[in-house]
C-alpha cells in the first residue's frame, strides 16, 4: 500500500493532507525491529502494512486495518458524538482514531453500546461495524459485568429478585441478571447480557435500593486492566479480542 494511503486509512486526514505530511518530512518509518526510524519523503512509496510502525510529528503509531480499542471511561463524559450537557468520551481519544474513514458511515471509531455519563469503567470502541453489532446484540449473550455500590445494604431477597427477574416500567417482560456476587453489604457485581436505558439503576430501584456508583469491570472474559488510568485508552490485542468471543 502506498504511504499516503496508509496514513489516510489510519485517520491522518484527506489523501491530499497525508501526501503533504510525507512531503514535509513529518512521517518516519520504523525498522522491522523497531529500533530505528527513517524519515520518508515519498508519499507514493509502497510499504508493507504487516507489523508496520511509523511516526507522525514524532508520535509513534502502529498500523491497524481495523481499530479495536478499550477506554477507561471516567465519570462526567457522555458516550455521544453530540453530547448534551457533558464532554464527549471521543475527546479523550487522539484525532486519528476520531477521523478514521469508514465507508457508508460516520467517520472514526464508535462506542460499543453506551455508559451513562456518571458510570465509569470499560468501554469498547471500534470502526468495525460487524464487531460493534456482534458485541451489542443481546442474541450473542455477551455478559457485561458491573460493580454496583448502593445507598443501602443489599438484603438476600433483593439479590434473589435480581437473579429471578424484575419488571421495569417500560416493558412487562422481566429482566434478570445472569449472575450476582456480593462483595460487601452495599457492593455487588452484577452481570447482564442485554442493555436497556439505565438498566442497572432501574433494576436496583425495582428491588427497593438505589445505585450510588456504577463501574463496568468486564465484558465477556475481558477485564478492565488495573494499570489503565481513567481517561486513558489502549489498543486491543488478538488475545483480548479472543476473550470477547461469546
Amino acid at each position: 500500500m502506498q504511504l499516503h494511503d496508509i496514513l489516510y486509512s489510519q485517520g491522518f486526514g484527506t489523501r491530499r493532507v497525508c501526501m503533504g505530511l510525507v512531503q514535509q518530512g513529518r512521517v518516519a518509518l520504523f525498522s522491522a525491529d523497531g529500533a530505528s526510524e527513517q524519515v520518508c519523503l515519498d508519499p507514493f512509496v509502497e510499504v508493507e502494512t504487516q507489523g508496520l510502525e511509523f511516526s507522525v510529528d514524532g508520535v509513534r503509531w502502529s498500523y491497524h486495518a481495523k481499530a479495536y480499542v478499550l477506554l477507561h471511561k471516567p465519570a462526567g463524559f457522555e458516550c455521544s458524538q453530540r453530547p448534551s450537557a457533558h464532554p464527549s468520551v471521543y475527546t479523550l481519544l487522539p484525532a486519528p482514531l476520531r477521523q478514521r474513514p469508514v465507508k457508508g458511515g460516520v467517520a472514526g471509531v464508535q462506542a460499543v453500546g453506551r455508559l451513562d455519563q456518571d458510570t465509569t469503567g470499560l468501554l469498547l470502541l471500534s470502526d468495525d461495524g460487524k464487531f460493534i453489532h456482534r458485541m451489542a446484540s443481546p442474541r450473542r449473550r455477551v455478559p457485561k459485568v458491573y460493580r454496583v455500590t448502593a445507598r443501602h445494604a443489599f438484603a438476600p431477597d433483593q439479590l434473589r429478585r435480581l437473579l429471578q427477574g424484575v419488571v421495569l416500567d417500560d416493558d412487562p417482560r422481566p429482566v434478570q441478571a445472569v449472575a450476582v456476587e456480593a462483595l460487601d453489604d452495599r457492593v455487588i457485581e452484577l452481570a447482564l447480557t442485554e442493555g436497556r436505558y439505565h438498566q442497572v439503576k432501574r433494576m436496583v430501584a425495582a428491588v427497593g435500593n438505589r445505585v450510588e456508583a456504577l463501574h463496568r469491570v468486564r465484558i465477556g472474559g475481558l477485564a478492565l486492566p488495573e494499570d489503565l488510568p481513567e481517561g486513558q485508552w489502549r489498543w486491543l490485542q488478538p488475545a483480548d479480542l479472543a476473550l470477547l468471543a461469546p
